[in-house]
């Protein structure tokens, strides 16, 4: 299955590069299986991961996922796409609110998905430094900030994973200590 999946998003992603890089698209979803991988062996789970995307930036549709993938790793991504109609905002605490509500398997898929993109985040603020934030449709580092430690909230029950301190470790780096109150 996680073959599989592989060779699906690299066929969806096909062309796809990182916002603000040249960093093929594909990267992102392979690393965030990696991550999930060293989570569990569960192979839904890692499929999910690297199929977290397609539905989000890519022409696939949730029927070929499910019709390939079956419902499980089919229902975690569409829980991992956002509504791409919505503003940034509105995007992101609807996401916050999906993972709130939702089982440790989505969790674990999001921290993957997460983990990978502050890590991004991360080394490319240490050469990029506060211009980094113009590459993003919300350009506020506040608004990025307030998004990544609510999501860390909401992805404690993984606190015994080494992905989830990581994951802590670079929003401090990134974004200092978390605010009680953000300014967004």
């Amino acid at each position: 299955m996680i073959k599989e999946a592989v060779e699906f998003a690299v066929e969806a992603h096909k062309g796809g590069v990182r916002k603000g890089t040249q960093i093929p698209y594909i990267v992102h979803p392979l690393e965030a299986a990696v991550i999930v991988r060293s989570m569990t062996g569960d192979e839904e789970l890692i499929a999910a991961a690297v199929l977290h995307d397609v539905l989000e930036d890519t022409d696939a549709s949730e029927e070929e996922v499910r019709r390939q993938f079956g419902n499980r790793v089919a229902d975690l991504v569409v829980k991992e796409t956002d509504n791409k109609s919505l503003s940034w905002l509105e995007r992101k605490t609807e996401k916050l609110k999906r993972v709130e509500a939702g089982n440790r398997d989505l969790k674990i898929v999001v921290l993957g998905d997460k983990l990978s993109n502050i890590r991004s985040i991360a080394r490319d603020y240490l050469t990029e430094g506060e211009s980094l934030w113009g590459r993003f449709n919300d350009k506020r580092k506040d608004a990025h900030a307030w998004y990544y430690w609510n999501m860390a909230d909401r992805l404690k029950e993984l606190a015994e994973c080494e992905p989830y301190r990581e994951y802590v470790s670079l929003c401090r780096q990134v974004f200092g200590e978390k605010k009680s109150e953000w300014n967004i």
